[in-house]
């Protein structure tokens, strides 16, 4: 499959964090890759930069293979956030926030295809057309999320970010949320990068598994792999934390990674002498890598 995304060396330092460094990944046409980690991880800042919404300090994000202009990039990447109510003006009807991007990037001639597409978007994500002229207070959590999938999907994108999507629902309207992405995925082809701290839900809709830890993806492979048989120490101790496959992942957040070396060895129980340098993300096999110098290709 051809790269839609290609993330090359990404790094990005706050003051003096540095939150991404040498971060790199493809997503092809259709795919679903989904970056797991703890908080602090630096998974949404990753999406954050792929959306241009905050600026990376090195690296570079193409798409398609070629530099867009920010109107061309906004109508082919969308981004889901984590809070469908803090990401819905509540002033606004659910009408006028499925109606705005249609209008703004000219996906409609008059006012009755506007409003037959708006209904159509609603019947798409498994919403009542009726709910035009609700106000996102009046709707549920995951219908917030609904809309939010919906308001994406206005114009067509090839690529959605979904940033824990499903972090603040309860765990039957999480599996709705989850069937929705990966029906968008298998029936009309968008490609995901799916932002999660919940390694089952990685599991049950995302390709390829990255896990992230203080800003480097230390593991990476098809995801019933990574599942079934993980390699680095990091993605050993994430899934022996998860006891429940419908409860997400909760653990401290990152509060002391190791300055220089390996960020995981100050946590690490398998730690030696040559974590004190860096390790290279290195494949193991074709599908596989990991950043550790424990583990080699015959592991």
């Amino acid at each position: 499959m051809s790269s839609l995304l290609e993330v090359r060396g990404l790094g990005k330092t706050f003051s003096a964090h540095r939150a991404l460094a040498d971060v790199t990944f493809d997503v092809a046409r259709g795919e679903a890759v989904a970056l797991v980690g703890e908080s602090g991880s630096g998974k949404s800042t990753t999406a954050r930069v792929i959306a241009r919404l905050t600026p990376p300090t090195e690296g570079s994000v193409q798409f398609g293979g070629a530099r867009l202009s920010n109107r061309a990039f906004r109508a082919r990447v969308q981004m889901i956030f984590q809070d469908p109510f803090a990401s819905l003006d509540p002033i606004h009807t659910i009408g006028y926030h499925l109606a705005r991007p249609l209008v703004i990037h000219k996906r409609v001639t008059n006012k009755s295809e506007l409003g037959a597409r708006v209904r159509a978007l609603l019947e798409q994500v498994g919403l009542s057309a009726e709910l035009v002229r609700k106000h996102p207070h009046q709707l549920s959590g995951g219908q917030r999320q609904r809309v939010a999938i919906a308001r994406a999907l206005a114009v067509d994108p090839e690529l959605i970010l979904a940033d824990e999507p499903t972090s603040m629902l309860d765990a039957s309207i999480r599996i709705g949320i989850l069937n929705l992405l990966r029906d968008l995925k298998e029936q009309r082809g968008i490609a995901l990068v799916f932002i999660t701290h919940d390694l089952a839900s990685a599991r049950y809709l995302a390709d390829r598994t990255l896990v992230m830890y203080a800003g480097h993806i230390v593991e990476s492979g098809p995801s019933a792999e990574v599942m079934d048989a993980p390699k680095h120490p990091y993605t050993k101790l994430l899934l022996a934390s998860l006891p429940d496959p419908l409860r997400p992942f909760t653990s401290a957040p990152i509060s002391s990674p190791s300055k220089s070396g390996c960020p995981f060895a100050s946590r690490c129980p398998e730690v030696h002498e040559r974590c004190t340098s860096l390790p290279a993300l290195h494949s193991i096999t074709t599908t596989r890598s990991v950043r550790c110098h424990a583990v080699s290709a015959s592991s």
